[in-house]
């Protein structure tokens, strides 16, 4: 019995160091950060939902400023039709810049409207009033390629 644990004490101190070994604390090597894969990834989800995104903002702008041109033809349509029917005007008669200026709601020396894709920002070069029948028309509207750039036309219905 003595030599069994003789034996089984030799083994046990033979592989004593391995066992230390084994249950100390191993240091850490790995340093903390992202690998290049993990950004490339990322990078490449922020691309993705880029080109979803863009589009659709320009869309959107390209809609506001459609809709802003049309409400100031309404807005230049009312104002002749006031003018008018103040001083008792044949439909066929053109009234001034400075006719329907009062009418406009921006007071007799206020600001004109002007379109949103009028570079110039003057009136003159944005819209056309003519007479009191006929509608007034927005002269940028056909400007560039509307199917390239996706600009509808500014019509007042």
């Amino acid at each position: 019995m003595i030599a069994k644990d003789v034996a089984s004490a030799t083994v046990l101190i033979t592989q004593l160091p391995r066992l230390m070994i084994l249950s100390a604390e191993i240091p850490s090597i790995r340093k903390s950060g992202f690998t290049l894969v993990e950004i490339m990834i990322v990078v490449a989800i922020i691309g993705l939902l880029a080109a979803i995104a863009i589009p659709n903002f320009i869309h959107a702008r390209n809609t506001s400023q459609t809709n802003a041109c049309i409400n100031n033809l309404r807005q230049i349509d009312g104002a002749k039709q006031e003018w008018a029917l103040e001083l008792k005007a044949a439909p066929t008669a053109t009234p001034n810049t400075s006719d329907i200026q009062p009418y406009l709601g921006r007071g007799s020396a206020g600001s004109l409207p002007v379109c949103p894709l009028d570079s110039s920002a003057k009136f003159d070069t944005s819209y056309a009033r003519g007479d009191v029948q006929t509608p007034p028309t927005c002269r940028i509207a056909g400007a560039g390629s509307p199917v390239a750039i996706g600009i509808t036309n500014h019509v007042l219905n």
